[in-house]
């Protein structure tokens, strides 16, 4: 999800502080959920989308307007009001504010993986596995399945995934003699022969990303946050977070990194410049670069993400599903177009002509997906090494039931270790007490390991 991810990035910075006050007091735990849905099957789905009737669906992806158009097109007694309420935050907060008011949710939303769980937990979505979706189970790759799985309930259906890889300027590569990494020691050590041999230089750039940091901590085997009900721990120096920052560490105190802002006309100019070398990121990168950075065509490269000891294992950046909100009037005619939307190949082929990177199997598996070879990637046949990426994602990741929240302070307490050039960790344990404290504060039971 190219484009959505991009624009998702832009807005989380320019509304993070809103959310983070808009956010405070309002207790996930003790929220409204709205009206209740009485236990239903597969054979109501059939029935509500044979009987037709209106529903409402908030996004804001690119080819959601086609998708809505294809589904018409296919159930003609179906209308689908189409609502673009804002981009990620901006939806949440608004999103939010229907539940604890117990009206104005719409029938079907778009909701990242990041932020899911602070609404399954709110009691807001409705758990589709009354409705035999969670027999959709093989159909998906298992980081994006695991993302909707959420307290025993199945809680939404994923649309595109994002698996990490390594994107690298092969020009630049070439030009200074690096190593394509397959460990995150030969990665450092890259990043150090290259700025040595040209200091306006850098492996890549990072001044803080939540989204970043939790990713590499996942795929590092961190999982600094669980959560069941009310009871939430928080854990930001477990073994995978410790594993993490001992690598980035040497990056952030060896001044190593560019601090040239993510999504920023800057960024884009040093990634097609040369400037920056490399970015590790979702699969939904290749669009991006593509679009956004037109002069480095035939450059970049793409490469599976470096590990720690070789063997192969990843994690996911970005990405998001569709759920059904518990406030809405007809949730079987709403589930019956979230499965089309998200499992019908005729929305899918919507959706991948849009540049989206796909979360179901068969997709990523055929052929003429796995054989696209983009010229602006040197003729690579780059979906091999995404795809194969998506296989490696390590499942057992779980983000905090108010994980939106937490992002918004990132910057105020890991971030502050990056500015110094200081001891990532210290930072992450500021962020751990702030994590404990506020959800303490918003109702939950929650303990610091």
């Amino acid at each position: 999800m190219k484009s959505t991810t991009r624009s998702a990035a832009i807005t989380r910075r320019v509304a993070t502080a809103l959310v983070a006050s808009a956010m405070l007091g309002a207790s996930l735990v003790a929220c409204s959920s709205g009206s209740t849905t009485s236990s239903s099957s597969a054979s109501d789905v059939e029935a509500a989308l044979k009987k037709g009737g209106t529903i409402t669906y908030w996004s804001w992806t690119p080819s959601a307007e086609a998708q809505v158009a294809a589904f018409e097109k296919a159930y003609p007694k179906v209308h689908v009001k189409l609502v673009n309420a804002g981009t990620n935050t901006t939806e949440y907060t608004k999103l939010q504010n229907a539940v604890k008011a117990g009206s104005g949710a719409p029938d079907v939303a778009q909701v990242e993986y990041y932020a899911i769980s602070q609404f399954a937990l709110g009691k807001a979505l409705v758990d589709l596995k009354q409705y035999g979706f969670d027999s959709l189970k093989s159909d998906y790759t298992p980081g994006p399945w695991n993302a909707v799985n959420v307290g025993g309930q199945l809680v939404g259906l994923p649309q595109d995934s994002g698996p990490m890889a390594l994107f690298y300027n092969k020009a630049v590569f070439d030009k200074y003699g690096l190593t394509v990494p397959k460990t995150w020691d030969e990665y450092v050590a890259d990043a150090k022969k290259l700025h040595a041999a040209d200091p306006t230089k850098y492996i890549t750039s990072d001044s803080g990303d939540p989204g970043f940091a939790t990713s590499m901590i996942w795929q590092a085997g961190g999982r600094p946050f669980s959560a069941s009900g009310s009871k939430v721990s928080v854990n930001l120096q477990d073994d995978g977070t410790k594993k993490w920052t001992s690598s980035w560490n040497q990056l952030v105190q060896g001044k190593l990194l560019s601090t040239i802002p993510g999504w920023s006309d800057d960024w884009f100019k040093a990634l097609g410049n040369g400037t920056i070398a490399t970015l590790v990121t979702g699969a939904w990168m290749p669009g991006v670069l593509e679009s956004s950075v037109k002069d480095a065509s035939g450059d970049w490269r793409v490469a599976p993400t470096p590990t720690y000891d070789g063997t192969a294992t990843n994690s996911e950046n970005g990405g998001g599903a569709q759920v059904v909100m518990k406030q809405s009037k007809n949730p079987a005619l709403a589930a019956g177009f979230l499965k089309w939307l998200n499992n019908d190949p005729e929305s899918i082929k919507v959706f991948l002509a849009s540049g989206g990177f796909p979360s179901t199997t068969k997709d990523l598996n055929s052929s003429d997906f796995l054989a696209s070879a983009p010229d602006y990637f040197g003729g690579q046949k780059i979906n091999e090494v995404l795809v194969q990426g998506a296989k490696d994602v390590q499942t057992g990741w779980q983000y905090l039931p108010y994980q939106v929240y937490a992002n918004s302070i990132f910057g105020d307490t890991v971030g502050q270790s990056y500015s110094s050039n200081g001891d990532l960790n210290t930072g992450l344990q500021a962020w751990q007490k702030s994590l404990v404290d506020y959800g303490n504060q918003q109702g939950f039971s929650v303990t610091s390991k």
